[in-house]
């Protein structure tokens, strides 16, 4: 009698804990999802942020959500292949309508929120699935109006209607992402046909990798293409750029996801090996122009394996004064002219104390004895830099720009155009440049752009046959002839 009564208590506390569990499930999305994936679905700092973003569509409080993360980092496990299930448990006679880049992955969105209903529906909400319309991308809840509809992009949504409209990733590939007709296949499949089954006062959550500035995002966000409606924008970089704008009060250069191993050392070999304008992209949901703004990205080929010999090789900087989250980049360029064309030959780009600055320097003049004149741009803090660095180091030449930076960048496109410019092949920095040039003027960081553009525009205003060394400013400053 003892062990049946020890028996009793034994299986009442489970059922006890059991009830809580499911208590907690229905109040809280979180809870939910570590109940429904069976532990499989870990909680962390960005996903509780989408959760708790996802409960506003719950509370009514957003109707517009946009989600941007990088790859592999929960979105789909925590928004499309859950979030259905939840919505209809707390509201059993709404309609779910969720559209994906392809039928089989549209597919396997349904069946997993099926399984939700099938498995949690009872005990959590007490709701469950219909026996008359159940299959995995067509089901409805038993005895309510509710139901979800998962399909590709084109697919048959005729005659139904949604009072939750999901789009997960509708893009499916580089080759999509780059084609204008498939961008204009897919507004076009947006504008008559999905948007068309929203129910009035409808939310709809986007989730997507920035694939590129003109993706479905980019156009409902341009208001060329349309009024642009109230949209909450939750972008979540993979690596912190900017801590200042950063939703989880990150680090500069803080990873996403340190707990399943997307750290900062698997992030650097990652961005190496799918080179900056992916990583922009999909990792930072930054996409620059493919084509570029002021510089076209097909001016930027010529590769050099040996550089030739070259009548003049100099130094071009671009300083800050101080060093901190929200201060420029210290950005320097060793390069060298051969009759039209200019080589880029080193680089150094980083957030750096003023020390620093004059160690960079040094280390440059070192590396590359040959590249005897550095010029500094001789404007804002510049003077001051300037007449500081005069003090430790040999050659300094002040560069007095004119015009605005967009000005400085204009008047030297037509080197890059025409292809006089060339860049050291192999090189890991070169691929960060280059981004840098095609988001030029939008890009956070000028510094790169400041610098190469001072250092062609001083080497293409020297002779460069041999002349006497003469002292004085910028146009009359010696220089180095190489034989």
């Amino acid at each position: 009698m003892a062990k049946a009564r020890q028996y009793l208590s034994e299986r009442a506390r489970k059922e006890i804990a059991s009830q809580a569990k499911y208590e907690l499930a229905r109040r809280s999305y979180v809870d939910y999802c570590e109940l429904v994936h069976h532990g499989r679905w870990k909680r962390a700092k960005h996903l509780d942020l989408v959760c708790k973003k996802l409960e506003d569509i719950i509370a009514g409080k957003t109707k517009r959500l946009m989600i941007f993360m990088p790859p592999r980092h929960g979105k789909s496990m925590t928004v499309t292949k859950t979030f259905p299930s939840y919505f209809l448990g707390k509201f059993p006679d709404k309609r779910v309508i969720e559209v994906s880049y392809s039928g089989d992955l549209a597919e396997e969105f349904g069946a997993a929120n099926r399984s939700k209903i099938s498995e949690f529906g009872m005990p959590v909400f007490g709701n469950q699935l219909s026996q008359v319309k159940a299959t995995k991308t067509n089901w409805n809840l038993q005895d309510t109006e509710g139901g979800m509809l998962s399909v590709g992009v084109g697919g048959s949504i005729t005659g139904q209607g949604a009072d939750l409209l999901i789009i997960d990733d509708p893009i499916k590939n580089r080759e999509e992402a780059e084609s204008e007709t498939y961008r204009e296949k897919l507004w076009n499949e947006w504008q008559s046909t999905i948007s068309t089954r929203m129910q009035a006062g409808a939310a709809v959550v986007i989730i997507l990798t920035r694939w590129h500035e003109d993706d479905f995002a980019g156009r409902l966000l341009n208001p060329e293409y349309g009024k642009v409606e109230d949209w909450e924008i939750l972008s979540l970089p993979c690596i912190c750029e900017e801590p200042d704008k950063d939703l989880l009060h990150r680090q500069e250069g803080e990873a996403l996801w340190h707990e399943a191993g997307y750290d900062e050392e698997w992030a650097a070999g990652t961005k190496e090996r799918v080179g900056t304008y992916a990583w922009s992209s999909l990792y930072q949901q930054s996409p620059t122009p493919a084509g570029g703004s002021i510089f076209k990205r097909e001016w930027m080929n010529n590769r050099y394996k040996a550089l030739p010999r070259l009548s003049m090789i100099i130094q071009s900087w671009d300083l800050p004064f101080v060093k901190s989250l929200e201060s420029a980049k210290c950005a320097g360029f060793v390069m060298g002219r051969r009759g039209a064309d200019i080589y880029f030959i080193d680089c150094v780009n980083d957030k750096m104390e003023f020390t620093e600055n004059i160690a960079a320097i040094k280390n440059m003049t070192a590396k590359h004895p040959k590249a005897r004149a550095k010029v500094v741009e001789n404007k804002a803090n510049g003077p001051a830099l300037i007449s500081l660095l005069r003090k430790e180091i040999p050659g300094i030449v002040p560069f007095e720009p004119v015009g605005s930076k967009e000005e400085r960048a204009l008047s030297i496109t037509p080197y890059y155009e025409a292809g006089n410019i060339w860049f050291p092949e192999g090189t890991l920095w070169l691929h960060d440049f280059i981004e840098d040039l095609i988001s030029f003027p939008n890009g956070k960081y000028k510094d790169t752009i400041d610098a190469s553009v001072q250092g062609i525009l001083y080497l293409m205003d020297k002779p460069t046959t041999s002349s006497p060394p003469s002292e004085g400013g910028l146009n009359k400053e010696s220089y180095w002839k190489g034989r």
